[in-house]
């Protein structure tokens, strides 16, 4: 070893700063460094034992699954072939980007229940590994055999800690000696996904389960254990956790505090209420009714209990960071009794005194999100055209996409599509994101002829790169032979950027190529002894 290592220190800094003996040879001392490292190794190799056999692995699990069609079969080849990165410049040409597609094609081969051919296993793994969005599809796809992969190769990891348990088997929730067990003795994970699974199927015996050891789990561990209260969350949980409101953990207390709240009988709701109504009235005295706000002048040891945090951002008032968590922590129907038997939209448009309104409608935001109630979320939002591109209450296009994913998925797309007819594409990227795949025919239309508008407007083109990607992924096949005239080079205007023209066309052209792909990927898909393809 010591010559070994003489050797590649040598070679590391070179025979010219580190001569190497020629031993009399006559030859150079680089040519003699190589000859004696390919020497020294033969001798190192020849010179091992060999080691005993490892134990054969077992064999992999069978997956019961249909086998994929041919077709579909090379198309996951193609998919998983592509990498990203290989474009140039940031044009991508009218090639589509295959990795984008791979999410889709997961999410439609899982609906058909098929298994993963076990040549593509690595490749679908390595591509998992990547990207984290695309491992709950991925490894239902997979199946079983990737858990046996993963214990052989140290890079498939990810996958025994993406598994319920780490990958091990859980016990029948009817046996209740075993559930006690792994509740005892098993792994952190393993008792996570106990809890899980109990949670889904028994709500009150996961509870149970979890209060008889509550006051001897970490506080990380409860912290971990309480968010699984959040499946199945109902009145019989709120004595459980009222007693967590009293932890010795902080983020123990306000989750504890989170799901009270959106328990809307529960005492802690109650408790908020009367405290915010407090806050909150309708004030008469002038000309018409304004809503007058008196935020609270400290926040005492009841408040704190009841998972208010006292110390605010950098940056915030403490009364108005007190006031927003009183108002969204209150059920959203104390505020028609409180403020005149009004409706959630006759509330809203009344004016609020003293700048207090954003104040007051971005908490009535996160509490509509938090109590999942689409009629407030209508009022917040307002009507897609209102001035501004936003509702009364909407402060921001974080909160509008928040409110929209409480409505129903149609309703949510043709508020969408109004927006983007009235407003634009500039701030709708966000907004789309929300909205269910494939996107309706009234929302695709609007895309695409804003998109249409853009081009002919002469607008600079790259700003709208986002948004032609999502619709590459999200817009129904079905459209693409609506787009064939969009496909020709424009005639750029003066005032529009250099070679705009030919990017649009590009653009529309890639467009195009991705959707008709998209379709021929769902008939392949498709089981060959139905009728139809799935939608």
């Amino acid at each position: 070893m010591t010559a070994w290592e003489d050797l590649v220190t040598t070679a590391l800094l070179g025979t010219d700063r580190r001569p190497y003996a020629t031993g009399g040879s006559g030859r150079e001392a680089p040519v003699t460094l190589l000859d004696e490292a390919a020497v020294t190794a033969v001798r190192r190799r020849a010179g091992l034992r060999p080691a005993p056999a490892a134990r054969r692995p077992e064999p992999a699990p069978e997956d019961p699954r249909p086998a994929l069609p041919a077709a579909a079969a090379r198309r996951l080849t193609m998919l998983l072939s592509d990498r990203p990165g290989t474009g140039t410049g940031g044009r991508r040409g009218t090639s589509p980007d295959l990795m984008e597609l791979l999410p889709q094609w997961l999410a439609t081969a899982n609906a058909h229940g098929y298994a993963a051919p076990p040549q593509a296993l690595p490749a679908l793994l390595d591509a998992a590994r990547g990207r984290t969005d695309l491992r709950p599809a991925a490894l239902a796809f997979a199946g079983p055999r990737a858990l046996w992969l993963a214990r052989l190769n140290q890079d498939w990891r990810f996958v025994l800690r993406a598994a319920p348990g780490g990958g091990t088997a859980l016990p029948d929730p009817e046996d209740a000696e075993a559930v006690r067990q792994v509740w005892q003795e098993g792994l952190f994970a393993e008792r996570v996904a106990l809890l899980g699974a109990l949670r889904a199927r028994t709500p009150e015996a996961a509870r149970e389960l979890l209060a008889g050891t509550w006051a001897t789990e970490r506080a990380e561990d409860r912290l971990m254990f309480l968010d699984s209260l959040r499946t199945g969350l109902a009145a019989g949980d709120e004595p459980f956790l009222e007693q967590a409101l009293s932890d010795r953990s902080r983020n123990v207390r306000t989750t504890a505090a989170e799901l009270l709240s959106a328990l809307p009988g529960s005492a802690l709701a109650g408790r908020m209420a009367v405290r915010a109504g407090a806050c909150v009235a309708v004030d008469h005295t002038g000309d018409g009714p304004v809503i007058g706000v008196e935020a609270p002048p400290e926040c005492d040891a009841g408040m704190e209990r009841d998972g208010v945090v006292a110390k605010p951002p950098s940056g915030r008032g403490e009364r108005s960071w007190w006031l927003g968590q009183l108002v969204e922590a209150t059920p959203l129907t104390t505020w028609s009794a409180r403020l005149g038997g009004r409706t959630p939209r006759e509330i809203v448009a009344l004016p609020v005194a003293d700048g207090w309104q954003g104040e007051l409608h971005a908490a009535w935001c996160r509490a509509a999100v938090r109590q999942r109630d689409a009629e407030w979320a209508r009022a917040l939002l307002g009507v897609p055209a209102a001035p501004e591109a936003g509702g009364p209450g909407a402060v921001s296009l974080a909160e509008r996409a928040k409110l929209l994913g409480t409505l129903e998925g149609g309703e949510r797309a043709g508020w969408v599509a109004g927006f983007i007819a009235a407003h634009g594409l500039s701030e709708a990227f966000q907004l789309l994101g929300v909205c269910a795949v494939p996107w309706s025919e009234a929302l695709g239309r609007s895309v695409v002829d804003a998109l249409d508008i853009a081009r002919d407007a002469g607008s600079y083109p790259w700003s709208f790169s986002g948004v032609m990607g999502l619709a590459e992924r999200c817009l129904d096949p079905a459209e693409a032979s609506r787009l064939d005239g969009l496909l020709a080079t424009p005639d750029e205007r003066e005032d529009a950027s250099p070679g705009a023209g030919g990017y649009w066309a590009e653009a529309f052209q890639r467009l195009v190529t991705t959707l008709r792909l998209r379709a021929a990927m769902l008939e392949e898909l498709f089981p060959p002894n139905s009728q139809a393809p799935l939608d």
